[in-house]
């Protein structure tokens, strides 16, 4: 699993194990399958478009490339999504209910709905943008009957707000010596910026449920046994 996941960072490796139709169905995955979590979406979505960059296709002017990859790319995440909240609706009280494996995790759905709370629609686009997070809103917004309509609408924005900046982002530097040379740490970063707002959460979280405990010395507890 661990090389699979580095491999999704090889753009060499990508193109030679079914193109870019590969990140079709990891971000899918990813965005409709509980099981997909841990699918490094955010990277490779910024190495897609450096593939694009790099492709050229005969008779096909390169914007035209990319705005196909575009929509096809933002169609799977909407779909993704929509499998998501579809799931969550008909399973919500199940998933609820069964124990926590190495797959699933119960805190997770929990965060997605607290998150999903303290945001409302607008979470389902905010959670396009972070990892783990993405996987499950979808999943919450079905649990708790969200208005498909108004669903529907977050979905297809966050999706294609998503998608498109992170593989433009990609196809613009893409060609760019220093970027080339430093992917690995572009990729690094790319995973961890989202995830700093969540982890901040989760110290301060840990830090407020801290009882202080009084530190009381033994002439303290000999005066109050005499006053008793």
């Amino acid at each position: 699993m661990i090389e699979f996941l580095h491999n999704l960072t090889n753009p060499d490796w990508i193109m030679a194990h079914g193109g870019l139709y590969i990140v079709l169905f990891i971000i899918f995955a990813e965005t409709g399958l509980f099981v997909g979590f841990f699918l490094p979406g955010d990277s490779l979505l910024f190495i897609t478009g450096i593939i694009i960059a790099n492709t050229a296709l005969p008779g096909v002017a390169p914007v035209v490339s990319l705005v196909y990859w575009l929509l096809l790319i933002s169609f799977a995440g909407i779909l993704g999504n929509f499998v998501g909240y579809w799931f969550g609706k008909t399973s919500g009280d199940m998933l609820m209910k069964r124990k926590d494996t190495w797959l699933f995790k119960k805190k997770h759905l929990e965060h997605a709905r607290e998150f999903y709370m303290k945001r409302g629609g607008a979470a389902i686009i905010l959670a396009r943008f972070l990892p783990i997070v993405r996987t499950f809103a979808p999943i919450v917004a079905g649990m708790v009957r969200m208005d498909f309509r108004k669903f529907s609408w977050y979905n297809i924005i966050g999706s294609f707000a998503w998608v498109v900046s992170l593989v433009t982002a990609g196809y613009l530097l893409g060609e760019n010596a220093w970027v080339k040379d430093n992917l690995e740490k572009i990729i690094l970063a790319i995973v961890i910026i989202p995830l700093l707002p969540v982890l901040v959460k989760l110290v301060l979280g840990k830090r407020q449920k801290v009882q202080v405990i009084p530190v009381v010395s033994d002439e303290q507890v000999e005066k109050k046994g005499q006053e008793n």
